[in-house]
């Protein structure tokens, strides 16, 4: 029998490599997301106001639903929290992605 690998989940879950790159990049912002959260202790109802968005929201943000987020609300919610994301391409010819915090 054949084994198959995958770079990544999202590889395996679909055949389409554009979708699988929408779900890796919105899984990627959802778990930046948590992080600020954890980092900043925050409680569901802290991430409900900051967010301003409803508390089962929240919980199925927090329990990582990617399906029921697009990447344009995840980089609202980011968005709300001050942080941008800013791509460039550098003169080593290289995609760059900066994180951006408001002060």
């Amino acid at each position: 029998m054949e084994r198959l690998v995958f770079e990544n989940i999202f590889d395996a879950v679909t055949e389409d490599p554009i979708e699988a790159a929408d779900l890796r990049f919105r899984s990627d912002l959802l778990t930046t997301l948590i992080a600020i959260f954890e980092d900043r202790k925050w409680k569901q109802a802290d991430v409900a106001g900051a967010l301003d968005i409803p508390q089962p929201r929240v919980s199925e943000l927090m329990r990582g639903k990617i399906h029921l987020f697009s990447a344009d609300k995840l980089i609202g919610y980011l968005a709300k929290l001050g942080v941008r994301l800013k791509p460039s391409f550098s003169a080593e010819h290289r995609v760059i992605c900066e994180v951006v915090e408001a002060a």
